[in-house]
This record gives structure tokens, C-alpha cells and sequence, in this order.
């Protein structure tokens, strides 16, 4: 195999990161063009908006939303890294968010009911993966079918076991404070804020990890660029996407009970609470081209926008709610306008069997 080849294989490419640059870039100058302005003319709506963006309430509320978005991108890296494409994060969400609260609200155990969403998201993610790897089924409409199943039968359960589509409330996690640090300007969020912003840290960092650094990552890469080479060397392929397909349903699952546990209850109304929480991770893997800590950055630009406008409601600076609700998702498109081609595991979406002689 040549070093080319080795390279695209074991992802040590960095086309991805240089064709972000310029994008990154022109964020950060203008993030910075906003903070001067509003440093000078503190009355004006760039004023306002570096008031928004120097609180330690913004920082804290991005951290909370990212938790879902980020643990669900990073699942979806794992599963397209293997060539799995699974675009039923989403459903993953909503059935994890709902069965965490149940869960918890018949035992009595926060973590217990974390445990449980988990589980309920791990069951899914099973019955994706033997659909799409055992029956050969397309990823595409496998995805959505987890994504409408989700849907459909989470607000369901809770109108037959509630009486209505949004559960009662049940206890948080709770915060965890870090003395001393906490009382920091700005950053002291991050030493007071839920135990499962911590356990998003953790996934991080263990999924770059796994991914660039262990036997298990090199096959999962391996899996998505050339299966071939792979089934020759002995792994078995199949086996290597269904783990990376159940270890989506992990994280995803972590994602869905944080939700709804930091909130203390599952809202199923219209699309449910997760509300395209997994299309937007989907996103964010995206543009962090599969790498874990990448999706994390693009993921907190996310979180911190929607942060920014929920505050941007309250103040009243002149704009339509409506306007100002579309920002994140907005600025969603034109990330995706302007960032550049995003390379995707080269099996991506392909079917494989042990002694396929198509590839």
C-alpha cells in the first residue's frame, strides 16, 4: 500500500482542516470586529450582542445545549467512519430523552433512568444495524425509518402511560461546582455546570482517542475507506459496523437522556424537544470533518448562536422573534455554503460482504 493510500486510510489527511481555514477565519475576525464595535458604541446592537457574548449565562447555556448535538455527532462519526450512514440520530434522541425520564420517574434513580435511555437508544441502533448490515437495506431510508419510528412512538408512550404527550417532572443531575474556579469572569461556567457537560468532555477526548490512537479505530477507519483490504487482512468488516453502529447508539443515547434529565422532563409536542437536534449533528460532524474534536467546536458555535438568541428575544432590540429564532439555523447554511468539500469515508453508504469481489 502506498503512503497515499495509508494516509486517506488511517485519516491523517488534512485537506479538511486547511479547506476550513479561511472560513474559521473570517468567523473569528468577525466575532472580533463585533467586540470592538461594541466596546465603542456600547448602546448599539453590537453593544448589546457583546454583552450577550462576554456572559458567563451565554457560555453556560451553549455548554447545556451542546451536550445532546455533540454526544450525537460523535456517534455519527463512528458509524460513518465505518461506512454505516446514519441519519437517525435524531431518532436515537427522541427515544433516549423519553425512556431516561421514564425510567427515572418509576425508580427514582437520575442515573438509573440515564442508564435506561441508553439502553433504549442501543436497541434501536441494533435494529438499524441489522436492517442495513444484514439485510443489505438502503442507510438512507433505514435512517429516516429510525428517525419516524422515534417520532411516532415516543410521544405515544407518554400519552398512554401520562395521559399526554409531555411527562411529568422528575429530578436533575444536579451541578457540580468547582470552588474557587467557578468565581472566574466568563469561563467560571465551566467549573460549575451538569455532570453530563463533563461526560461530553470525556466522550471527546475518548473518541479522538479511540478513532486516531487504538487497533479498534484504525478498523473502523479502515471499514469506511477500503473494507477489501480489511476482510484480507482477517477482521471481519461486518462485525466491526455493527459495533460502530451500537457505539452511535451509545453516545446518542447519552445525548437524548442528558437532554431531557438536565431538564427534568420529555416534551413531546410537534417534533418532540430534541427538535433536529441530530440533523444538526449530522451537521457538525460534518463540518468537523469525522474528526470527534472538531465536531465539538462546530457543535459550540451552534449552541453558543442558540444561546445568543434566545437572549436576543428578551432584550428587544428591534428585530421579529421569528428573525431572530432562524439565526443558528441560518448560520447552519452558511457554514455549509462556504466551508468547503467535506471528504467522506469512500465506502460510505456501501454494503459489504466477507468475500465481496465488487470492490
Amino acid at each position: 500500500m502506498s503512503e497515499e493510500n495509508t494516509t486517506t486510510l488511517f485519516g491523517r489527511d488534512l485537506g479538511g482542516f486547511s479547506s476550513r481555514a479561511p472560513a474559521v477565519a473570517v468567523a473569528v475576525g468577525g466575532l472580533l470586529a463585533i467586540f470592538l464595535f461594541g466596546l465603542i458604541f456600547p448602546e448599539s446592537i453590537a453593544g448589546t450582542l457583546t454583552d450577550i457574548l462576554t456572559s458567563e449565562g451565554t457560555l453556560s447555556s451553549a455548554l447545556r445545549l451542546s451536550v445532546p448535538i455533540a454526544l450525537a455527532a460523535l456517534g455519527g462519526i463512528f458509524a460513518e467512519k465505518s461506512g454505516v450512514i446514519n441519519i437517525g440520530l435524531e431518532g436515537l434522541l427522541i427515544i433516549s430523552a423519553f425512556t431516561a425520564i421514564y425510567v427515572t420517574d418509576i425508580t427514582g434513580g437520575v442515573w438509573v433512568g440515564f442508564a435506561g435511555g441508553v439502553v433504549a437508544s442501543v436497541l434501536l441502533a441494533l435494529l438499524f444495524a441489522v436492517v442495513v448490515i444484514e439485510f443489505r437495506a438502503d442507510q438512507i431510508i433505514a435512517g429516516l425509518a429510525v428517525w419516524l419510528i422515534a417520532l411516532g412512538l415516543a410521544p405515544f408512550a407518554s400519552q398512554v402511560i401520562y395521559g399526554r404527550p409531555n411527562s411529568p417532572s422528575v429530578d436533575t443531575p444536579g451541578t457540580i461546582t468547582i470552588p474557587v474556579l467557578s468565581d472566574i469572569p466568563f469561563f467560571g461556567a465551566l467549573f460549575d455546570a451538569s455532570p453530563t457537560v463533563y461526560l461530553m468532555f470525556l466522550a471527546v477526548g475518548l473518541s479522538w482517542y479511540v478513532l486516531n490512537r487504538t487497533t479498534f479505530g484504525r478498523w473502523v477507519r479502515a471499514s469506511g475507506e477500503n473494507p477489501k483490504a480489511l476482510d484480507t487482512a482477517g477482521v471481519n468488516v461486518s462485525r466491526i459496523r455493527y459495533a460502530a453502529v451500537l457505539l452511535s447508539g451509545v453516545l446518542a443515547g447519552m445525548g437524548g437522556a442528558a437532554l431531557s434529565l438536565d431538564l427534568g422532563q420529555f416534551t413531546g409536542n410537534g417534533p418532540t424537544m430534541v427538535n433536529g437536534k441530530g440533523f444538526i449533528a449530522i451537521v457538525a460532524y460534518l463540518f468537523g470533518n469525522y474528526n470527534p474534536v472538531g465536531a465539538f467546536f462546530s457543535t459550540l458555535l451552534f449552541a453558543g448562536l442558540d444561546a445568543m438568541q434566545t437572549v436576543l428575544q428578551l432584550q428587544g432590540i428591534g428585530l421579529p422573534r421569528q428573525l431572530i429564532r432562524i439565526i443558528p439555523f441560518v448560520m447552519v447554511i452558511i457554514v455549509l455554503a462556504f466551508v468547503g468539500r467535506t471528504r467522506i469515508p469512500a465506502a460510505a453508504g456501501e454494503h459489504y460482504d466477507t468475500g465481496d469481489d465488487n470492490r
